[in-house]
């Protein structure tokens, strides 16, 4: 099936938007569906969407009310709803007779077919979600950092050590939606029935500099969970050396009773 009848026009706009950590793709009614994996829709009033598991939907030539109303449907099917929508944009124009690729800040393709919007959608997608972890693990590093200056000036572990499992967790939830479940790193699996579209694939992974955010992100969350867990050990060393203490006056006031039971008998 093609996008043609739900996209008005041969210049459009794509845009991605990350609604929320996950987002339940079932309910949709067959007329609605232009394919499956993933999941595209026609939306009532023009225009279609490409919607992901992991709280990404990107729209195509689709109007500010349908946009609207289309988030209004949604509402219900996301968990963990963000209060402000990160958001990745891409104009497109339909040219059949010219190359693919970015002319004056534009993606030319060669047809709106549903496999090409979907490709290009799965790559809006992951720079949408990439932009998010990138801002979420900037401001992590903004607040790791005084933990560390304040140990090399002082000697002193700041912050509880509940504080920082809580900031490991959050780590390795960033790595598991990355990882296992927005597949960042993985070709899409259009590519295994459409192989005809490696090309615009690699063209918009460049453009969007995907490897190499994706990267520089693991990099980051390697460092930060180190950091942290370096902290974590401290606490615990800091805690147990206390336990230590405590036992070693334990056992001096034990012997502290003996010796005065024994020089000063009843």
């Amino acid at each position: 099936m093609s996008a043609a009848d739900a996209i008005a026009g041969s210049r459009f706009s794509a845009r991605a938007l990350l609604l929320g950590t996950r987002l339940e793709l079932r309910g949709w009614g067959e007329s609605e569906i232009l394919a499956r994996v993933p999941l595209a829709v026609r939306i009532a009033g023009g225009g279609m969407a490409v919607l992901f598991r992991y709280g990404v939907a990107v729209l195509f030539g689709v109007a500010p009310e349908a946009e609207r109303m289309l988030r209004e449907r949604l509402g219900p099917m996301l968990e963990n709803r963000y209060r402000s929508a990160e958001e990745e944009t891409l104009e497109l124009r339909l040219e059949a007779g010219h190359p693919e690729g970015l002319v004056e800040g534009a993606l030319v393709v060669r047809s709106g077919s549903v496999p090409r919007l979907q490709l290009i959608a799965d790559v809006l997608s992951k720079s949408a979600l990439l932009a998010h972890y990138e801002t979420r693990l900037g401001g992590d590093f903004e607040r790791i950092e005084p933990f560390a200056v304040q140990l090399e000036r002082q000697g002193r572990i700041p912050g509880r050590t509940r504080e920082h499992l809580k900031r490991i967790g959050a780590l390795l939830r960033i790595e598991h939606r990355m990882v296992g479940r927005a597949e960042i790193g993985d070709k899409p699996e259009l590519l295994w029935e459409h192989p005809e579209l490696e090309r615009l694939y690699a063209l918009l992974e460049a453009e969007f500099e995907v490897p190499e955010r994706l990267a520089m992100i693991e990099r980051k969350l390697d460092l930060a969970g180190r950091t942290v867990r370096t902290l974590v050990d401290l606490i615990n060393a800091r805690h147990s050396l206390r336990v230590e203490w405590y036992i070693v006056a334990l056992i001096l006031f034990e012997i502290l009773l003996t010796l005065y039971g024994m020089w000063w008998p009843r």
